[in-house]
């Protein structure tokens, strides 16, 4: 069997196989003795027909499963032969059986890049550390004071830092009401009535409340507030909009005493102390799953900084328009207009693109790394993921396993096993540094 392969740029090949007449012949000898033994035709016993009648009736199946074959047999031994890493083998474009009696054919073949690994055990990163701070179980306590928390109306002085204001607003941008502006809806941020803020920097729009501080009920006032760059609406980023406020009442949180009380109110038959426990467990188990993605990801910026590979173009587009898709439907669900989705498409398909090339290229050496540290995943730990995954969905195991084979996804979910467990081992193996800064920030 004579083997071509001709690589080009952006993990693209040439593959072209000539198999010789003597291989060709002999594995449509096995072709035809298979029908014959099988085959059902009126007037013979089964196997019994003659293989001239068998070759006229069957000539068309003949050819084509002798095709499918070959082309099988000159593609393993191209794996083999050339040691390729084929990510697909494409649909062939022209096969020929030839004068002599042989058969040739060419494809197109996707490879996966050509790595070059840098060191991976010892990878430094830096994480908070696990126990939860003070301050923080303290902020989520409070946060369950205010969940009980009494408003009362204040009367006989003016709006204060930490206040409540109910107030009516509009608003405009160069001069125009600001869906006139837009031309299209603006959502929240065009006018409300009846609308809470509470007076603090962190209320609204950044510097919105602040000016309202000195305001009493009745009063009006133009606030007027520099859109922030990272607006959902990149119609409005960084331009100034020009707030009609009017305050109609003001209003104090009154939050209850830290107490058995409270706790009692929070989880009937639970002192304080059970509370803060509970609450404090929850805390850092959420806390160990952020700093777990906290060192995935110094890991994968450290992988894209060290190294760089061509990514094949196919799988960059199709793993583009994933990430843009899954974009798209974060938007949406976080409240975004299929306007405002639309008016950030470009934006939208550029952090796709980065993204995706980075989880490309991550997921290709963390093969790598698997294939030199003898990782790999075994049948009955797929079948026992995936029965977990059908147990979860509440499916009939069986027909789930089933259905992805039909659907040809099998080979998908087990590389992602696979780069799971290598990304365990360069985590487990990664130079761990505690630091004191918070977890936010990090």
């Amino acid at each position: 069997m004579n083997i071509v392969v001709e690589k080009q740029p952006k993990c693209v090949a040439t593959l072209r196989v000539e198999i010789p007449a003597e291989q060709v012949s002999g594995e449509r000898e096995r072709i035809v003795a298979g029908y014959t033994k099988q085959a059902k035709l009126p007037g013979f016993r089964p196997g019994k027909a003659p293989r001239k009648v068998i070759e006229k009736r069957y000539e068309k199946e003949i050819s084509e499963e002798l095709r499918d074959r070959l082309m099988q047999e000159g593609c393993d031994e191209a794996l083999r032969k050339e040691s390729l890493k084929v990510l697909d083998f494409g649909v062939p474009e022209s096969t020929e059986f030839t004068a002599d009696g042989g058969f040739s054919f060419s494809t197109r073949i996707l490879l996966a890049p050509e790595i070059t690994l840098p060191e991976y055990k010892g990878i430094p990163v830096k994480v908070p550390a696990v126990a939860v701070p003070d301050e923080e179980l303290n902020k989520q306590l409070d946060g369950l004071r205010e969940r009980f928390a009494d408003f009362n109306t204040l009367e006989g002085r003016a709006l204060q830092t930490g206040d409540f204001a109910v107030i009516d607003y509009t608003s405009t941008t160069e001069g125009k009401p600001l869906e006139e502006f837009l031309g299209k809806p603006a959502g929240y941020i065009g006018g409300r009535e009846g609308f809470w803020v509470r007076i603090n920097d962190d209320s609204f729009l950044p510097g919105f409340a602040a000016q309202l501080v000195g305001l009493n009920a009745g009063d009006s006032k133009e606030v007027t507030v520099t859109i922030p760059a990272d607006f959902p609406l990149s119609d409005l980023r960084e331009k100034e909009v020009v707030f009609a406020v009017t305050v109609k009442e003001l209003k104090e949180a009154v939050l209850p005493e830290l107490d058995d009380e409270l706790a009692a109110k929070l989880a009937p038959g639970k002192t304080l102390e059970e509370i803060k426990t509970i609450i404090r467990d929850n805390m850092e188990r959420e806390r160990r799953r952020q700093i777990d993605d906290l060192k995935v990801n110094q890991i994968v910026e450290h992988f894209n900084t060290q190294v760089e590979f061509d990514v094949p173009e196919e799988l960059l587009a199709q793993e583009t328009q994933n990430q843009a898709d899954a974009m798209v439907r974060q938007g949406i669900q976080s409240g975004l207009s299929q306007e405002e989705v639309e008016a950030q498409q470009t934006e939208i398909f550029a952090n796709a693109g980065s993204q995706a090339k980075s989880n490309i290229k991550t997921n290709f050496i963390l093969q790598e790394i698997a294939r030199a540290e003898n990782i790999s995943v075994s049948d009955q730990e797929l079948v026992n993921h995936l029965v977990a995954i059908a147990n979860s969905r509440k499916q009939a195991p069986k027909k789930f396993i089933r259905d992805l084979q039909r659907s040809g996804r099998l080979p998908g979910v087990r590389n992602s096993m696979l780069v799971g467990k290598a990304i365990d081992f360069v985590v487990e193996n990664a130079k761990v540094e505690e630091t004191s800064e918070p977890l936010g920030e990090a």
